[in-house]
């Protein structure tokens, strides 16, 4: 309630200000109309009282002084019209003193000092010098500084600088230089001396007025960088060095912040390089509680951008020794600020990596030195709970991978992996996603077993569980996402010597195979696809003839993917573990190794009988199963029937007849193999598409009785299309009479009223009567093949 009553007397207070100046600003408007100086100065020195107000805040003071400034640019337009009519600037200089309060006369003589000095009746040096002492006079915090803000503003363009019309032999850039620095002097020292104004209990309120008014402190280094005289010899003589000295005497930690950020902003890159030690110096001196790893980082990164514009500029950075300046620089400031944040040391230590990646990127040791020196400061801390302090550790350790694009440059770096131990389980993960996506963004080939172990020791927050205690906090959706990396970089792992590929394999499955049975489903395949490329390129090679136990050979792959596959029984993950096994297989069978080949059938079939037993799953199972054995050619007749015995009768079990049917009639191809002589048997082929037949004519009679309709042809569709595939591949066993017959079974169940009718049915046997009929149309021997073959219904196109 308080508060809002002071707001609205405030108010009331600028209104009345407002008001006063307005009513006095149309009276001297009036006066200026006539030309009558003596009412002009009258008024605007009652108008500029409005200025002597203590009740306003900085942020309504500035709203009045604002409109006083507006007016008084209208004065010095009369003064300047004045001095061309024959006025002289000097009694208007002498004149304007004669106000009764020293707030308007200074006001006023700041306007008239500014037509002065333009008027160059006078060397400009002189006013200068005048005004800036002559406004000591106010003392007052607020009003002081606005009052110097003003000369600020109407001399900046009048300041004796090179190339300047008011340089001359009297005036030169020293005493522009001097009046710069002598007024932001005084106006810093009003500016701290806000903070003693008024009751301890407003302390928060005045550095809250403090910060609104900073920029017109600011606004002196501003006009100081922009004086064109200024060069770097008298910036590191003069410039700095007073500018730094009032910074560090001031002893307040608001001005000391601002002041550091504002000169590091305002002048050149090339000035601070050359100056570095001058400016760093100041560092330690600065209040505890000055937040001293900002204004570093800012400089460190305009050095950096300043390194990045151009290659000319870096034997500069080379010359002045800047790294090891700031590295020590930023040594000293952690050891004076004993009290200094974890997340300031890292931000520190982050940005002078930053730094040392543009200017150095060669040199690595400079990136281990700084990394070191940062484990150091973490060194007896402990897991880190800031979680702004793990975030710039992040920072600090992504880095080398952005400038390098190769995850081996930071496996040289012997600090990098000292981090992790600091790190909580949320950010090792984080941290192990970005090197593996950096990894997968720049394609990079880890070729050693030595690098595998070193990346896994990196990326352990998503190859391991770190706390058992997850369950929680788990996110399926998140970590599925965080295998599919896991498994994307294990396809990343090669070498072209089989020896050390194999030393990898082995590596890569020590760290998988300890890494909880939730990842096994994800990581296991990548390793065993991994492991099939080697022994593809291995293929045909007998034993190592050194007989070299290490020696890498497809044998001893298989047996290694074998205990591999077997690790997922614990998931358990049982149709995964059967397609792999059925992977090893073939590949097995491509290397002409007959027993492994059929070892892993053997476990495959285990896994079916007493693993899967759901019929879905069955029904996909099976099919992989004879397509695999399908392709199968180096197993001897005993084990080659066995394995199809074993298929057809997997088949013949399924729980739905329709399965059943399909399942017996792709069992057909194991007995009849293109390209393999001795694996065409055409009477066992038909076998099982009789039996199929059977299986289909089943399958309608219990639809029959359980529905009332005989169900859908598509069964007997499929099966003729299987007849007409081995007809065509020469099956002497598959005669014209039974496809014929087939035919006529189908059309005659097709115009049964007892039928379901199926659209998807009718299309497919239409299509394969057009198949025939396009195989008449060929001519030759393969339309006399075809011709006997009669249609009961005519073809639609």
């Amino acid at each position: 309630m308080m508060i809002s009553e002071g707001i609205e007397d405030e108010d009331k207070w600028l209104t009345a200000g407002i008001a006063g100046l307005q009513q006095n600003a149309f009276y001297m408007h009036r006066a200026l109309d006539t030309n009558n100086l003596k009412d002009a100065l009258k008024y605007s020195a009652q108008m500029l009282s409005e200025l002597r107000t203590s009740r306003l805040s900085p942020h309504k003071y500035y709203e009045l002084y604002m409109r006083a400034f507006d007016e008084l640019r209208k004065l010095e337009m009369f003064f300047r019209e004045e001095t061309k009519r024959g006025c002289s600037t000097i009694e208007l200089y002498e004149l304007v003193q004669h106000a009764g309060n020293i707030l308007p006369r200074l006001y006023l003589l700041c306007t008239v000092g500014s037509v002065y000095i333009k008027s160059k009746e006078a060397p400009a040096k002189d006013v200068l010098k005048d005004l800036v002492e002559m406004c000591r006079g106010i003392q007052h915090p607020v009003r002081g500084l606005f009052l110097r803000s003003y000369l600020s503003q109407v001399t900046k363009d009048k300041l004796p600088d090179i190339g300047s019309e008011y340089e001359g032999d009297a005036d030169t850039v020293m005493d522009a230089l001097e009046f710069v620095l002598q007024n932001f002097t005084e106006m810093n020292k009003l500016w701290v001396r806000m903070q003693h104004q008024g009751p301890a209990r407003e302390k928060e309120k005045r550095e809250k007025e403090r910060n609104e008014l900073r920029d017109l402190v600011g606004k002196n280094l501003h006009v100081l960088s922009q004086i064109e005289g200024v060069d770097l010899e008298m910036y590191r003589d003069t410039v700095l060095p007073r500018v730094l000295e009032q910074v560090v005497n001031c002893k307040d930690e608001l001005a000391q912040y601002y002041l550091m950020d504002c000169i590091i902003q305002v002048f050149p890159d090339e000035y601070h390089l050359q100056t570095l030690e001058i400016l760093l110096s100041a560092c330690p001196q600065l209040q505890p509680a000055v937040d001293i790893k900002t204004v570093l980082s800012r400089l460190m990164e305009r050095l950096s951008n300043y390194a990045a514009s151009s290659a000319e500029v870096l034997p500069e950075f080379f010359h002045v020794e800047a790294f090891a300046k700031l590295s020590n620089a930023i040594g000293q400031v952690i050891e004076a600020q004993v009290d200094m944040p974890i997340v300031g040391a890292v931000t520190l230590y982050s940005s002078l990596l930053t730094f040392s990646l543009h200017v150095h990127p060669d040199r690595l040791d400079y990136v281990d030195q700084i990394l070191g020196a940062c484990v150091g400061k973490l060194s007896g801390k402990g897991k880190l709970e800031d979680s702004k302090a793990t975030k710039q550790i992040v920072t600090l350790l992504s880095a080398p991978l952005e400038k390098y694009n190769d995850i081996e440059t930071a496996l040289k770096l012997s600090n990098y992996p000292r981090f992790m131990e600091y790190l909580d389980d949320g950010t090792n993960k984080v941290m192990a996603n970005v090197i593996i996506q950096s990894i997968l963004k720049n394609k990079t080939c880890i070729s050693t077993a030595d690098k595998v172990e070193a990346l896994f020791e990196l990326i352990k927050g998503l190859i391991k569980d770190l706390d058992e205690n997850l369950d929680d906090e788990f996110d399926e959706e998140d970590f599925n996402e965080e295998q599919s990396s896991v498994a994307r970089l294990i396809q990343m792992l090669y070498n072209v010597d089989p020896e050390e590929m194999l030393k990898i394999i082995c590596t890569v499955k020590k760290h998988i195979l300890a890494g909880g049975t939730k990842r096994l489903p994800f990581t296991v395949p990548p390793l065993i696809f991994n492991s099939l490329k080697l022994v593809r390129n291995l293929q045909g090679q007998d034993e190592s003839v050194s007989g070299d136990e290490s020696s890498a050979n497809p044998k001893k792959i298989f047996q290694l993917l074998n205990q591999t596959i077997e690790a997922l029984s614990t998931v358990p993950a049982s149709e995964l573990a059967l397609r792999l096994y059925l992977q090893c297989a073939e590949a097995a069978n491509d290397c002409d190794l007959e027993p492994v080949a059929y070892e892993f059938f053997t476990q495959a079939y285990i896994l079916y009988e007493e693993e899967i037993s759901d019929s879905k799953a069955q029904i996909t199972a099976i099919h992989l199963i004879i397509g695999t054995l399908q392709r199968m050619h180096i197993f001897g007749v005993e084990n080659r029937d066995t394995l199809t015995h074993k298929a057809t009768g997997y088949s013949a079990k399924l729980l739905k007849k329709p399965d059943q049917c399909r399942a017996v009639y792709a069992c057909s191809h194991l007995f009849w193999v293109e390209d393999h002589e001795n694996n065409k048997d055409g009477e066992r082929v038909l076998f099982c598409l009789k039996r199929a037949l059977r299986i289909a004519n089943a399958a309608q009679q219990m639809a029959n009785a359980t529905r009332g309709s005989s169900g859908s042809v598509m069964l007997f569709i499929e099966i003729l299309n299987k007849y007409l595939y081995f007809f065509e591949k020469g099956n002497s066993h598959i005669t014209l009479d039974s496809i014929q017959g087939l035919i006529e079974l189908i059309t005659t169940e097709m115009q049964s009223e007892t039928v379901t009718p199926d659209p998807t049915a009718d299309a497919f046997f239409a299509s394969t009567l057009r198949y025939i009929q396009f195989q008449k149309d060929k001519g030759g021997a393969v339309a006399e093949k075809y011709e006997p073959i009669k249609f009961l219904v005519s073809i639609t196109s």
